[in-house]
């Protein structure tokens, strides 16, 4: 990992940003006072909200932190298939005594308006979800103090982040919660996402930049595993669900360990692209018939989703969740970074204690030895 990086990073502990009230500034300032990297969602928010949650956390910690942004979106909507949809969900908007939503409130989240935030008043890193952004966006970036991060989910979209002159790649699994952060959305691709050690190690072999895992992980032990498979960091976000600080509605802290909701499942339902959630009753209605039409969908069926909310009905929420959801710990973040790190020492402790002496050592110690 490039030193200014590293500088940023006390423990290989990134909290991940998750969009729609959840990494408010209260979670990322506790995660970043325990040695983590705490990180703000500026997804969903004015240029002007984005920037009242960092003058807040500013108040919270002195410490390094990141905003992530979502890329503007193309139109990819088939036409009539998002009125289609809304006539699908006339009886959820009937049930939660609400109206259905405009989907048509913009494709690109007030992406330049925050960049021109953040380059006028820049943080000390920036990350993008769904796309690269244009090579001359990250040098802007880069000349105002700020390093940049960018998801990828395969090593063909890490060779774009890398050409658009990052300063590292996330490595999303399938394993992860929450929306994919595919450069493209390609329906035919739905399903097909690739499990993040199988992920990391073809991004390692595809681009010589740093890389930060994502997907899945809950335990310090599974940071040791990908730190042992080459990533400088891991990203968690469902493990800082369920922290006192998380914004998280409480029926979807609970619903994260409750056995009622024992599966998750990448579903269009809720925005129209695909996204890691529990199975509940709405997903498994609607997710067969989900256009792929996003964020047309987000916007349409958002009041649905804050109705179910302030109902407690949680069979009507997004619950965005990651595989390893019943894994989750109700902790204070700080504290949960705390546990985390300790796990971690004691995985590279066993780890160091267990390295064969003698003997066969595995194909890297061979490598340019005898059977290489």
């Amino acid at each position: 990992m490039s030193s200014a990086l590293t500088d940023l990073l006390p423990l290989p502990i990134v909290q991940a940003p998750m969009a729609g009230g959840v990494s408010v500034p209260q979670l990322a300032a506790a995660v970043c006072e325990a040695g983590g990297l705490g990180f703000l969602a500026a997804g969903y928010k004015t240029a002007d909200g984005m920037y009242q949650e960092i003058t807040r956390l500013r108040g919270l910690t002195s410490r390094p932190f990141g905003v992530n942004l979502f890329m503007p979106q193309p139109d990819l909507a088939e036409s009539g298939a998002v009125e289609v949809y809304a006539h699908q969900l006339a009886g959820e908007a009937a049930w939660y005594e609400t109206e259905l939503g405009e989907p048509d409130g913009g494709r690109d989240d007030g992406y330049d308006a925050k960049l021109a935030v953040l380059l006028d008043d820049p943080v000390p890193v920036v990350s993008f979800h769904f796309g690269v952004p244009d090579r001359e966006v990250v040098a802007r970036l880069r000349r105002a103090g700020t390093l940049t991060l960018v998801t990828a989910t395969t090593a063909d979209e890490a060779r774009a982040v890398e050409a658009a002159g990052a300063d590292a790649v996330v490595a999303q699994g399938v394993e992860a919660g929450g929306h994919q952060g595919t450069h493209r959305d390609s329906p035919e691709d739905d399903g097909a996402g690739t499990g993040l050690l199988s992920l990391l190690a073809q991004i390692r072999e595809a681009v010589d930049i740093p890389v930060v895992a994502a997907g899945g992980i809950m335990r310090g032990g599974q940071i040791a595993a990908v730190l042992a498979a080459g990533a400088e960091a891991a990203q968690l976000g469902t493990a800082f669900l369920t922290t006192d600080e998380s914004g998280a509605p409480e029926p979807y802290k609970q619903a994260l360990t409750d056995p009622l909701f024992a599966r998750t499942r990448l579903t269009r339902a809720f925005s129209g692209r695909p996204a890691r959630s529990l199975v509940n009753r709405f997903l498994r209605e609607h997710g067969p018939y989900a256009p792929a039409a996003y964020p047309d969908v987000h916007q349409l069926t958002s009041p649905l989703r804050k109705a179910a909310a302030k109902a407690g009905d949680a069979q009507g929420m997004a619950l965005w969740a990651g595989q390893g959801h019943r894994m989750a710990r109700r902790l204070p973040a700080g504290r949960l970074v705390e546990v985390l790190a300790a796990e971690l020492a004691e995985a590279r402790t066993a780890l160091s204690d267990e390295s064969p002496k003698d003997g066969f050592r595995g194909d890297a110690s061979r490598k340019g030895g005898e059977g290489a």
